[in-house]
């Protein structure tokens, strides 16, 4: 069941996802050849309690970190610890905070000092594959058609999207109905609404679309040991078309 949101929810969760935006501007400062990604959930968890919320994926089904952080061909749910970050590194980093009961939820994937011209193409597709998905964010839409947008303009810059993992609907609960692929013809799907909150997150493969999750039980990777990119907006659907709460 798809939970519509009221003003006053959405008033919430627009704080929510301010504080996600913000500990993004923050770390960002803070990724650099030397640093380990335990290092950055540390300054992560810290800045987001600064701001009344607390990390919302911090003991979520047993996961150690408070946020995620996917180095070069891991994909997501990478868990913190002490690998150092090095020069043409790219890093995945998924946030979520939990402020007044509502969850915001925001990717974004960055370089680690200077990158290959070809990393520096898949962070731009990717982030590009998010925003032509949101094109098509809008009431009396069909839900399949942000999914179709994001193949399709992925695809046709010669990358390929995971399969596996989708976006979802987030409010008192990180991920609710619906699921949302990043794959699929279009016209499927429920009508968007407003008062709908989605997270839109294209997760695009440098090789091949296929991935594994590693013996931790958390990491995601590609199969083929090639890069890949996740940036996720939270938006709400609103009268005029979405709104994104994942800003600053």
């Amino acid at each position: 069941m798809i939970i519509g949101k009221t003003e006053r929810e959405l008033d919430i969760m627009r704080v929510a996802g301010r504080i996600v935006a913000l500990t993004h501007q923050e770390l960002k400062k803070h990724i650099q050849p030397g640093i380990t990604t335990k290092e950055l959930d540390n300054i992560a968890d810290k800045f987001i309690r600064q701001h009344d919320a607390i990390p919302s994926f911090k003991g979520y089904n047993g996961f150690t970190g408070s946020i995620c952080a996917s180095v070069n061909e891991e994909l997501v749910h990478g868990i913190p610890g002490n690998r150092v970050l090095n020069e043409g590194d790219i890093i995945s980093i998924d946030i979520g905070a939990k402020y007044n009961g509502y969850h915001g939820d925001s990717a974004w994937t960055y370089p680690v000092g200077t990158i290959s011209e070809q990393d520096q193409k898949l962070l731009d597709v990717t982030e590009a594959s998010l925003f032509k998905g949101l094109e098509e964010a809008k009431p009396k839409e069909r839900l399949s058609n942000i999914s179709h947008a994001i193949q399709t303009y992925a695809e046709s810059h010669g990358f390929s999207v995971v399969r596996e993992y989708v976006g979802h609907g987030v409010g008192q609960d990180l991920h609710e109905d619906p699921q949302i692929p990043h794959f699929g013809p279009p016209g499927k799907g429920p009508r968007l609404k407003p008062g709908m909150v989605l997270a839109i997150e294209p997760m695009i493969n440098a090789g091949s679309r296929h991935v594994k999750t590693l013996s931790d039980n958390w990491t995601v990777v590609t199969t083929d040991g090639k890069r890949c990119a996740h940036f996720e907006h939270t938006i709400a659907i609103v009268e005029t078309g979405y709104e994104i709460l994942t800003k600053a």
